[in-house]
Order: C-alpha cells, then sequence, then structure tokens
C-alpha cells in the first residue's frame, strides 16, 4: 500500500489514465470493426470510407500511448491492404 504522499497521488492519476486509456482502445476497436464488417459485407466503397475514418483514430492512439507504434502501423496496412484487394476482384 502506498504510503507516501507522492504514491498515493501516482495511484489516483494512474486510475484517471487508466479509465482514458480503455476508452480510447475501445473507440479504436469500434473504427477498425466498422472496416472489418464493411470489407465482410462487400461494400468498397463503404469500406474505403471507414478506413479513411479510421487511419487517423489508429495513429492518434499509436501517439497517445495505448497502441505501440509498429502495432498501428501494422492494422492500417493490413486493413489497407484488405480494402485494396476489393477493388481487384
Amino acid at each position: 500500500m502506498a504510503n507516501s504522499p507522492q504514491a498515493k497521488k501516482r495511484i489516483r492519476r494512474n486510475e484517471r489514465r487508466a479509465i482514458i486509456n480503455r476508452q480510447r482502445r475501445s473507440r479504436i476497436r469500434s473504427f477498425v470493426r466498422k472496416v472489418e464488417e464493411a470489407i465482410a459485407s462487400g461494400d468498397q466503397q463503404a469500406a474505403a470510407e471507414a478506413l479513411k475514418a479510421a487511419q487517423p483514430e489508429i495513429m492518434r492512439g499509436a501517439s497517445k500511448g495505448v497502441l505501440h507504434k509498429n502495432t498501428a502501423s501494422r492494422k492500417v496496412s493490413r486493413l489497407s491492404q484488405r480494402v485494396a484487394r476489393m477493388a481487384t476482384q
């Protein structure tokens, strides 16, 4: 258990940050899910629109420390590939 005022403050801060990070992660997942649903439905236009909205959200998560930079880049890359593959089919 934290005894010093600094440690107690750190616990309060960590709890607040955990809530914010959980919200950010959830928001990112929602955007990604919208892209995946559009891909599954076969609507290339909707998938491209959803990807365009999801991309900045994913990268924002990386800059805020919710996702690792390489993880965010990988997610964007793989989603982009799947959307691009729809155009050729």
